[in-house]
């Protein structure tokens, strides 16, 4: 009975995947034609046979990333920094709200709502001008520990909403073996809430993405930098911000979907 259960779920879970890829494809579909006919209205003149040039080139028979692929890579690795010192932000910061101490609560609070009123461009701005040179950061760093920051602080909440949903009996049974609270935590809770926190936690990374391009405006050649200095160079404005929406377009709903399928596994496992 079980298995058939868990391949209906299979079922509808396969379908929900090609509803939703239907569905952007539909969206896509009338956004270039509203596009279009705009354009042709501002009697805009399309060069889109330029662009391939910045994403890919052939020389010689070999392949060469263009520019904007190049920002993309560093935007991976914002990406790839941004959620790994998010997630120790993260996690350090739930656990000294849910501590006994009061200093520690009082300052994962501090953190949280300082860094939540605030808006991500200021903290990033703070970061390189006034902290980079005290911490003596490059900008690349600065700009992963301002996103991290930020990124840590929400993912804070998750962490702690995955905690707090444990059973309260699963904290007593621990104790009761003689676990202290760094076995209980590694052995016993954060098993367990990592099945609830992963899905969230992994839109918290889809955010990251979407919110590095902020780090252009301290010039880092991101694939939002990228596409400005492409502008400035050739003033195929329209093109050019397209395909970068485009590429972001494309990344992240490759990750929702992904979220979508991890949220639908762990509702069958749990």
């Amino acid at each position: 009975m079980r298995n058939k259960n868990e391949h209906a779920i299979y079922t509808q879970m396969k379908r929900s995947v090609v509803l939703d890829i239907l569905k952007f494809l539909a969206v896509i579909a009338a956004a270039v034609w509203l596009m279009s006919r705009g354009t042709e209205r501002l009697g805009y003149n399309w060069q889109w046979y330029q662009v391939p040039k910045y994403i890919f080139q052939i020389q010689d028979g070999q392949l060469i990333w263009g520019p904007l692929i190049d920002g993309l890579m560093v935007t991976f690795r914002i990406t790839a920094w941004g959620l790994v010192l998010a997630t120790i932000f993260g996690l350090v910061t739930a656990l000294f709200r849910l501590s006994a101490s009061f200093v520690s609560r009082a300052l994962a609070r501090g953190y949280v709502e300082i860094i939540r009123n605030t808006p991500l461009l200021v903290q990033i701005f703070f970061l390189y001008f006034v902290l980079a040179p005290v911490l003596n950061l490059d900008r690349f760093f600065a700009a992963v520990l301002a996103l991290s920051l930020f990124e840590g602080a929400y993912a804070s909440e998750i962490f702690r909403a995955g905690i707090v949903s444990i059973h309260q009996g699963q904290w007593e049974a621990a104790y009761s073996l003689g676990l202290g609270s760094y076995h209980t935590y590694r052995y016993i809770v954060l098993p367990q809430a990592i099945r609830r926190i992963l899905p969230p936690l992994t839109s918290q990374g889809i955010s990251l993405i979407k919110d590095s391009a902020l780090v252009s405006t301290i010039a880092v050649y991101d694939l939002t930098m990228q596409g400005r200095a492409i502008i400035a160079e050739t003033f195929l404005t329209f093109e050019i911000w397209f395909t970068v929406a485009a590429i972001y377009l494309i990344i992240t709903v490759t990750l929702s979907l992904v979220v979508t399928v991890m949220e639908n596994y762990f509702k069958i496992r749990v």
